[in-house]
């Protein structure tokens, strides 16, 4: 289960942003994916789960752990939240090889020289997602599905207990998304590692959601089962539309 109740005002550029959401979900019935618009709140929320932004109140449960608590004056340090978090653009590190990339999940900074035991188990990593061959390469000679891979490698390497993807495709061409959204959801079952994804597309949506959070101006809704509510619809787009506008309905409440 994963509970968050989280308050957030941020102002800059002559305009205000406030995120307000309290939910739980519960993360063995399958992924949860966020949807919404951009700047609706997803990935404050996403970031703030993973330690990076630190609430202006409220309380983060994983699990039965606190990892956050504002009455209480809980708050647990990104490094120790054990979550693999893959960022929009993979955010690897571009003068490091492939391996080194993922090996640095668990190596607390000593990338040039890991241990050959985290080495061996770095490579193993790699030839289960199938870039064995690529591990001396560095990002920026290897293709977009690759990084993508590489970047999902090293979130797994650094054994988390919830995985967070944020916006996992975005950066990909339209036919390349398609044939790696089957490819992320097998090596991500094959992990048994729960899954929560940012998106705002519909398709991602449709792939993956067993849970869904539907994000609008900083608020947000749960639909606990998304298959269920999904058998109402004609299509997921009007599915979508529909739970937006009950998201923008509460908010004006």
């Amino acid at each position: 289960m994963l509970e968050l109740r989280l308050f957030l005002e941020l102002a800059g550029g002559g305009s205000a942003f406030c995120l307000d959401v309290d939910y739980a979900v519960s993360l063995q019935r399958g992924p949860v994916v966020l949807f919404g618009a951009s700047g609706s709140g997803k990935s404050l929320t996403l970031q703030c789960l993973a330690g990076l932004v630190r609430p202006d109140g409220g309380r983060i449960v994983l699990q039965d752990d606190v990892l956050f608590d504002s009455s209480q004056g809980i708050w647990l340090p990104a490094r120790d939240r054990r979550l693999g978090y893959m960022f929009q653009e993979y955010a690897l590190f571009p003068h490091l090889s492939v391996l080194a990339n993922v090996a640095y999940a668990r190596s607390g900074g000593r990338v040039w020289r890991p241990d050959p035991e985290l080495r061996d188990e770095a490579l193993q990593m790699l030839e289960r997602l199938g870039l064995a061959h690529l591990a001396e390469r560095k990002p920026g000679e290897i293709s977009g599905g690759q990084r993508q891979r590489v970047a999902l490698a090293r979130a797994l390497f650094s054994r988390p207990r919830l995985l967070l993807l944020d916006e996992p495709f975005s950066a990909l061409d339209p036919l390349l998304r398609e044939r790696l959204r089957g490819e992320l959801a097998e090596r991500v079952r094959e992990a048994g590692i729960p899954l929560l994804m940012i998106t705002h597309d519909p398709l991602d949506v449709e792939a993956f959601a067993a849970s869904l959070a539907v994000y609008a101006g900083g608020r947000a809704k749960v639909f606990d089962d998304y298959a269920a509510v999904r058998r109402g619809f004609a299509d997921t787009r009007a599915c979508l539309t529909s739970l937006l506008e009950r998201v923008g309905e509460r908010q004006g409440s």
